[in-house]
């Protein structure tokens, strides 16, 4: 296992990074204020996910919560720091948010206690949310009067759809988990007494499966939900992807290990 940290345990507001067993995992660290995230933080994820996904030892990312609890969004008493920095030019909860986003690999919010406001942004950055089903879930702008980021906004309306959407953010209410997850907001929900059991099995699987096969996958989708993506260009994101899964070496080893009932090693590295 190796970590790296910024900001020391104990010390005030931070994030820790480790790497065990192919799982790069972003700690989120403020416990004083159920992990709040503040400028430093922020900027902190950004270099986290940039180091994670160009690692060779890491397969899957996960981001989780120090203390039992994911985030409780921002500190109030940095918000205009994180979303209105430099005069109102820099969000710095945004620049995070892209960043995980951007990772080529799979990446996993893990949730357990609050998942709020600008938490559940960055949770959602992720390709997917589990969370420990008594987990809870709120998007409250409208509690401090302000607007949440486009990027939020509109993977909100993507998962939620307009009316939804609009509900979620306008009434601020907190959501359970299983409500979280009937509404499109968790892609799984796993019971508390073996939550991170069932995380560590989810994390199996991942390492298991072609990595060829999420990384495509993972991009395609991404792709196909950017409205800045032109139909010319999916097109030809899909035909190289197409093309290259025929050349690569993990659908011989896929269609080799189902017929000799075995478990496959799939060659296929970024």
């Amino acid at each position: 296992m190796t970590a790296s940290e910024a900001g020391a345990p104990g010390t005030g507001p931070g994030i820790t990074v480790t790497v065990d067993a192919g799982v790069g995992t972003i700690l989120l660290r403020h416990r004083a204020q159920r992990n709040a995230l503040t400028r430093m933080m922020c900027r902190s994820l950004v270099e986290a996910a940039d180091d994670l996904d160009a690692r060779a030892d890491v397969e899957v990312i996960t981001v989780r919560g120090d203390g039992g609890t994911f985030s409780a969004g921002v500190s109030i008493g940095e918000l205009r720091d994180v979303i209105l920095d430099d005069g109102g030019d820099t969000d710095h909860l945004t620049a995070a948010d892209r960043a995980l986003a951007g990772v080529a690999k799979p990446t996993i919010a893990v949730v357990q206690g609050h998942c709020m406001g600008g938490g559940w942004q960055l949770a959602s950055a992720c390709d997917f949310i589990v969370a420990s089903d008594d987990a809870s879930f709120g998007i409250t702008p409208a509690k401090l009067g302000i607007i949440y980021p486009r990027s939020g906004v509109d993977r909100l309306v993507r998962l939620l759809g307009p009316a939804t959407a609009k509900y979620v953010l306008m009434s601020a209410r907190t959501f359970s988990a299983t409500r979280a997850q009937a509404m499109g907001l968790v892609a799984e929900v796993l019971p508390a007494d073996r939550f991170e059991a069932g995380v560590g099995e989810l994390l199996d699987e991942l390492k298991a499966r072609s990595r060829y096969s999420m990384h495509t996958t993972k991009r395609l989708i991404d792709q196909s939900g950017d409205p800045d993506v032109e139909a010319s260009a999916l097109a030809g994101s899909w035909d190289a992807a197409w093309a290259g899964m025929a050349a690569g070496p993990d659908i011989d080893e896929g269609v080799a290990a189902f017929l000799e009932r075995r478990n496959p090693v799939f060659p296929w590295k970024p």
